[in-house]
């Protein structure tokens, strides 16, 4: 007798999480895991006096399955994923749905979305996040994939998903193909981002003006406050704050060496392939990079050296009020280039994205929901089209009202030999994109001069020519002999 509304492989913490959350708002759920013993452990477990079931096999867990057959995989990405697939194709019909809920790249979605379709099923890819905490109480989802899968699926994940503002939920059809993957793959870009950008302004407050953990924690707190209330800036109190067994601090005994699962060198990578200048989330990844390399760092502290004076003369509360608005402005920036990459994907696969109800999607329950997301998606409310956040008159204007403060902090920090990868790359694009004028007229002269690679003049755009700089160069342009 089929019962289940839904089924989900993988019982790791965030499979047992989501399955208890379905449960809450209703749903039965029968439970699958490729180590069976796990299904029983969890339903004698976690999921006693609940309505989970569990199955034994694949067989019988789609035997307990209501039509359309809908199942969850969180899985390992990668060849997991698409052994459950092969497993399942045969045990279904047409029609069936099945979702893909893990951290997989975007281009795998797109792929299984191609190869299911051709079996008459529907394939979801959806971008999970939120932790722990989130899958258990409202994660924000991104499901993209087979629009048709869509309608059978929107009640059960816009049931579970986090609610902000007056019971939005922060989940909503993201596009076609790997689009719900790909905004996954933003957001955690972006997190990187965020990450590294608090990294910077507390390690500014601790070398530079040599706060202590409570001073800084209590920073942290009032700043999360105001615009930067936020997921991350509020833990980064918490973290500050917290004590050790043996009454000390527990921060400065940490190894300052980062781990990375890929998710922010992916979006870094997307930005190359589609030439997008999104620099912040690319310098986060190197300075992860960066820290790893903390035995060499050690041997190189001894040996090379920084500004003689780094002493801090001025005003430590403005030059807080500085710090803040400095990391409120690149946190700008950061997020201005995720949509634009997003922007670039879109035309680039051909997806019609809705940026305002991505800013939405991640208002809450993911791990860079903030106040701040509110003011994106009001944006692209105002505007649908808007070419570039830094074009909105919010955002323009507060990047205006904080701009002293970040050139301020940049210029003290340099000077005081503080490694600010994410501050400076954040006001370099900003200054960058805001000139009329690069000097990249010099390096079109430089390619035409050494390769012949012609340049266009300004009063002829679309135009390409070829200058014999040398007088013994020839008049052939290197693109009539490209090979």
């Amino acid at each position: 007798m089929a019962e289940a509304d839904i089924a989900l492989i993988g019982l790791a913490v965030m499979g047992q999480n989501l399955i208890l959350n379905m449960n809450d708002h209703g749903f039965v759920v029968c439970a699958f895991n490729r180590t069976v013993s796990k299904v029983d452990e969890f339903l004698a477990n976690e999921a006693k006096g609940t309505k989970v079931i569990g199955a034994h096999s694949l067989e019988e867990m789609v035997s307990k399955l209501k039509k359309p057959r809908r199942i969850i995989m969180l899985v390992k990405a990668g060849q997991a994923v698409d052994d459950f697939i092969q497993k399942l194709v045969p045990l279904l019909d047409a029609g069936d749905i099945i979702i893909d809920g893990g951290n997989s790249e975007y281009t795998d979605t797109t792929r299984r979305c191609k190869e299911l379709k051709a079996k008459d099923l529907l394939f979801v890819g959806s971008g999970v996040s939120g932790g722990e905490e989130g899958a258990r109480y409202g994660p924000s989802l991104m499901p993209g994939g087979h629009k048709q899968a869509w309608p059978h699926i929107q009640n059960i994940f816009q049931s579970i998903a986090a609610k902000v503002g007056t019971g939005e939920p922060c989940c909503d059809w993201v596009g076609d193909e790997g689009a719900g993957h790909f905004v996954k793959m933003v957001h955690n870009g972006i997190e990187y981002g965020d990450m590294q950008l608090i990294c910077e302004a507390y390690h500014l407050m601790k070398d530079v003006l040599c706060l202590d953990h409570d001073e800084m924690a209590k920073v942290f707190d009032t700043w999360n406050k105001g615009e930067l209330d936020s997921f991350l800036i509020e833990i980064t109190a918490n973290i500050l704050k917290f004590y050790d067994t043996d009454g000390k601090h527990l921060l400065p005994k940490i190894r300052d060496s980062a781990g990375q699962k890929g998710t922010g060198k992916w979006t870094a990578i997307s930005a190359l392939e589609y030439g997008m200048p999104v620099t912040l989330i690319g310098e986060a990844v190197f300075a992860r990079c960066l820290s790893s390399l903390k035995d060499e760092r050690i041997q190189a502290s001894k040996h090379l050296k920084g500004p003689k004076e780094t002493t801090f003369h001025g005003d430590k509360k403005e030059f807080l009020e500085d710090i803040r608005k400095a990391l409120y402005a690149s946190k700008i920036i950061s997020y201005t280039q995720g949509f634009m990459l997003l922007r670039q994907a879109a035309m680039e696969f051909g997806w019609t994205l809705n940026y305002g109800g991505i800013a939405l999607m991640w208002r809450g329950g993911c791990i860079i929901r903030s106040v701040f997301l509110g003011k994106i998606k009001e944006a692209f409310d105002r505007n649908p089209e808007l070419q570039n956040l830094l074009l909105d008159d919010f955002f323009l204007n507060a990047v205006h009202n904080c701009q002293e403060s970040w050139r301020r902090v940049i210029c003290s920090g340099v000077q005081s030999g503080i490694p600010m990868p994410c501050f400076t790359t954040a006001l370099s694009f900003y200054d960058g994109y805001r000139h009329d004028m690069l000097p990249a007229n010099l390096l079109q002269a430089q390619r035409d001069y050494f390769g012949a690679h012609t340049y266009e003049l300004l009063s002829k755009p679309g135009h390409f020519v070829h200058t014999n700089w040398t007088g013994h160069g020839g008049s052939v342009s290197s693109s009539s002999y490209n090979a």
